[in-house]
């Protein structure tokens, strides 16, 4: 009897101290090159693509609004993918405790390639570069949005591609 009460004394703090293990989450480091293909895809599904930084207010303002539509649209073929444009050597400091914070399901990369001058104009011949900016397409219809959105401008944006 004393020795099962010692080991239940023992053991007692373990059992209380355990934790349920947060989820992990990975942020693939791309350049353009490894980007551009996503950027592209000629499937069924609709495709929206944020770039975003942990340092731009307007960013953080909008990413619920994403997180929403990936909940809302879960029955459909819709892939949600956040472009990370953060500093690569702050991605320990801001990015990764961002996520963690929030705990988002969203797909989030991290885009490194400092030739902005190309690939900005390849992702839309309009955007100047600023941030945030949305790009929602499905085959060969694309909405490209530079500046803010809410969630209706996302609906409307996945609306028109799919219409056309």
């Amino acid at each position: 009897m004393k020795r099962s009460i010692f080991i239940i004394i023992i053991l007692l703090p373990t059992v209380f101290s355990c934790k349920p293990k947060e989820k992990e989450f990975k942020v693939d480091v791309l350049d353009y090159s490894l980007l551009e293909p996503y950027l592209n895809k000629s499937t069924d599904s609709i495709y929206v693509v944020n770039f975003w930084a942990t340092w731009c207010a307007p960013c953080i303002k909008e990413f619920p609004y994403f997180e929403q539509l990936q909940k809302e649209y879960k029955s459909e073929k819709l892939d949600v993918l956040m472009v990370s444009l953060d500093f690569p050597n702050q991605i320990d400091k801001s990015l990764y405790p961002f996520i963690k914070n929030r705990k988002t399901d969203l797909n989030v990369v991290l885009l490194d390639d400092p030739a902005q001058n190309v690939w900005i104009e390849k992702v839309d011949s309009t955007w100047s570069g600023a941030l945030p900016a949305t790009l929602v397409y499905k085959g060969n219809s694309r909405v490209f949005i530079e500046g803010p959105v809410d969630y209706n401008d996302l609906v409307n944006a996945i609306n028109k591609v799919s219409n056309q």
